[in-house]
């Protein structure tokens, strides 16, 4: 699965969500959504305004973590 590890870029960065959402220019809801990893997906757009704003590579946000499963997507088979 992936993990998006935006709180911890915008640790480094000292940089709240108003101001981020603000730069980026995503609400608060949908960004809460990414720094929460409860999204599904994220425009490419949207990373790119991101990484743009914390000066990172998109990288340093998203993470490939396999399943406690050790299977892709987390399917389960009986």
């Amino acid at each position: 699965m992936i993990v998006i590890n935006l709180d911890v870029m915008m640790a480094k960065r000292k940089m709240g969500l108003t101001e981020l959402a603000g730069k980026v220019g995503i609400t608060l809801a949908n960004l809460s959504i990414l720094k929460n990893n409860k999204a599904k997906a994220i425009r490419l757009e949207t990373l790119d305004a991101i990484c743009e704003a914390l000066q990172c590579q998109p990288g340093d946000i998203l993470e490939y973590v396999e399943d406690a499963e050790g299977d892709i997507g987390g399917s389960q088979e009986s």
